[in-house]
């Protein structure tokens, strides 16, 4: 029987379960990915698990996030991280050497190989024909430890790919209109496989591009094959002995299906604030801008770098417009300054950052209020920039940079030329000083991580007790992401690795009080795709610290809700969505006989004492994750069983 890519993917690696969507399945992993806004929390569940070394094949440690050291907050997280990897034998990329997901491509990505990150948009790695999830820390700290990971079976969503781009269009392009058509949860418990004729003209960093937003349809993971375009890429980067043909076989089936005529695309943007609010840039052009930004992880590879070079070449970014270029690694950098790209920038007006992921993150970069901001960032949450009442725009580095010139929003087919020939280099610039590899086993074991003021140990988690009587601290709307649940931004992004003082950033965003009130048991009420965003678990151990210990919502975005119960908070779902219209804040809630009504199915009776109403709620969690949640969380699970 003919399979596609992704079931060959998962096949070597399926240790339980079977390929049946929806039911559990466990993946051995070969490699982890972590980064610095994430990984100080999975160096301290090492910690608490009593790991002496990694068991992957290759875990990497980057630091590409908490860049600006504007106090000793962020320099101690990166010590703390450079001596923790030492420690337990992880490879270190020193600060701005990178974004870690081009760089682990360049450098370490290889075909048919497992991967997760604590970063959702691990999944980028699957430009290269890997199986790379995007996970909360924890599952990282597991896999890092030698365990599977555990995962309900996705179904495979195969997306042919017919045609060639248009001049001016590019794969910026491609996946706005997959987010156009589905949505933000389009993709929800599936794997997008892209497959086709029209894969011919896109390079391996185009399809970087598509799979890396692929974490803002909400899928579990997208997958390209690896052939011709992914041999080039690791001929390029000095590794071409890694590379190892994965594609579908001819005639595979998919559970869903869909195509896209590559074509007919046009320039698109994502207008504020979500990644799915996508109209074509001729319908808001002349609406004025502040800012244009080129880089982050959804536009990494050189070619979008010097295509916007080429589009500035010779001219001036209009006086009202900050144009900021953030390199996504030192090699590329190195790239466009040989090729002269760097010199038509800077002459042009942009002011050139560390290779990094600066404004993505909101670490830096913030536009002003009541301006616009186009960037060709995968995000434009409410106030993820920095800026409270934001107003940013996602878009292609050929719109970012034809509206950086005029002032405007610009539909770069407007130019009145046809698109810049790019003459790129055929060797990358490759360049490993940056990158520190693990101690031997036996130092490793005399190196204590270094653990400055701001260094918190994991909180105590307390078991769930048998009976919730508690109230309702806050009721959120539809598609809350992460990022309003545990603020990033350079504020808060610099607690990641003291919890008793992020957690002051919890919920702020949508109600500034939550943190203040929130220090007993209380309830969370969530609409639809409730946690996008953002794999980081600060959005469940935080609020746990203050008491969370149960969320109901419509239906709940995949990795937030593992990190719930990873923490021990208990993710529910509405038996019938039309009760979350019966639930007002402060409203007290009773859930009785907790245990047993986890063990004994999936179904809980829930009483609204306030109102004097019933409604019932459903639990999706496995027998582990029950057993887990009882505990108090993973860890406590854990520490319990040894």
């Amino acid at each position: 029987m003919a399979r596609n890519l992704a079931h060959k993917l998962i096949a070597p690696h399926l240790v339980e379960g079977d390929m049946t969507p929806g039911e559990p399945i466990g993946l051995s992993i070969d490699q982890t990915l972590t980064q610095d806004a994430t990984g100080t929390l999975v160096m301290q569940e090492l910690e608490a698990l009593g790991l002496d070394r990694a068991r992957t094949e290759r875990s990497v440690q980057y630091v590409d996030h908490n860049l600006l050291q504007a106090d000793q907050l962020n320099a101690e997280d990166h010590e703390y991280l450079r001596t923790a990897c030492q420690r337990y034998g992880i490879w270190f990329s020193k600060p701005g050497n990178g974004v870690s997901h081009p760089t682990h491509m360049q450098r370490f990505g290889i075909p048919g190989k497992t991967m997760v990150g604590s970063d959702s948009h691990t999944c980028a790695a699957g430009s290269l024909g890997m199986l790379a999830i995007g996970v909360g820390g924890l599952e990282v700290a597991l896999a890092i430890a030698g365990q599977p990971l555990r995962i309900r079976m996705p179904e495979i969503w195969g997306v042919r790919l017919d045609g060639e781009l248009p001049d001016w269009v590019s794969a910026k392009d491609v996946i706005l209109e997959m987010l156009r058509r589905h949505g933000v949860s389009g993709g929800v418990n599936r794997i997008i496989e892209y497959h086709g004729p029209g894969l011919a003209g896109l390079s391996a960093m185009d399809r970087h591009v598509i799979a890396n937003m692929g974490a803002e349809l909400g899928a579990t993971t997208t997958v390209f094959p690896a052939e011709d375009a992914v041999r080039e890429f690791l001929r390029a980067e000095g590794r071409e002995a890694d590379f190892e043909e994965w594609q579908a076989d001819p005639g595979a089936e998919y559970d869903v299906e869909d195509r896209v005529d590559l074509s007919a695309l046009e320039p698109l943007i994502a207008k504020p604030s979500a990644p799915d609010n996508v109209v074509p840039v001729r319908e808001v052009a002349g609406e004025p801008i502040g800012q244009a930004v080129i880089g982050s992880s959804a536009n990494p590879g050189l070619r979008d770098f010097a295509v916007a070079a080429a589009i500035v070449r010779g001219r001036q970014t209009d006086h009202s417009v900050s144009f900021d270029v953030n390199p996504t690694s030192r090699e590329i950098l190195s790239d466009l300054t040989k090729m002269g790209a760097t010199f038509d920038l800077v002459a042009a007006g942009a002011r050139i950052h560390q290779a990094g992921c600066m404004g993505c993150i909101g670490m830096g970069q913030a536009p002003a209020s009541g301006t616009n901001s186009l960037r060709t960032f995968p995000r434009n949450f409410p106030g993820r920039s920095g800026t409270p009442e934001d107003s940013v725009w996602l878009c292609s580095p050929e719109t970012a940079a034809a509206s950086a010139l005029a002032g405007v929003i610009t539909d770069p087919r407007e130019m009145g030329r046809t698109p810049p020939k790019l003459d790129l280099p055929a060797e990358a610039s490759i360049n490993t000083a940056m990158l520190v590899a693990p101690e031997e086993p036996a130092r490793a074991r005399q190196v204590e991580p270094v653990k400055g003021p701001n260094i918190s140990a994991l909180p105590e988690l307390d078991p769930l007790p048998e009976r919730v009587e508690a109230p309702v601290l806050l009721k959120a709307g539809d598609d809350v992401s992460t990022d309003e649940i545990s603020p990033a931004g350079a504020r808060a992004l610099p607690y990641r690795s003291n919890i008793p003082k992020l957690a002051e950033f919890s919920f702020t965003r949508l109600d500034e009080e939550y943190p203040a009130r929130a220090r007993e048991p209380h309830v969370v009420i969530g609409g639809s795709n409730y946690g996008q965003g953002s794999s980081r678990e600060h959005a469940a151990i935080a609020p746990r610290y203050l008491g969370l210990r149960v969320v109901v919502a419509k239906s709940f975005a995949r990795i937030h809700w593992q990190n719930l119960a990873n923490f021990g908070i208990v993710p529910l779902t509405f038996a019938d969505p039309a009760d979350y219209d019966s639930i007002e804040r402060d409203d007290v809630l009773v859930l009785e006989d907790l245990p047993e009504a986890l063990r004994s199915g999936n179904e809980i009776e829930i009483r609204n004492e306030t109102r004097g109403l019933r409604f019932r709620a459903r639990h999706a969690l496995s027998r582990e994750q029950v057993e887990a949640i009882l505990a108090g969380g993973v860890i406590p699970r854990l520490a319990g069983t040894r």
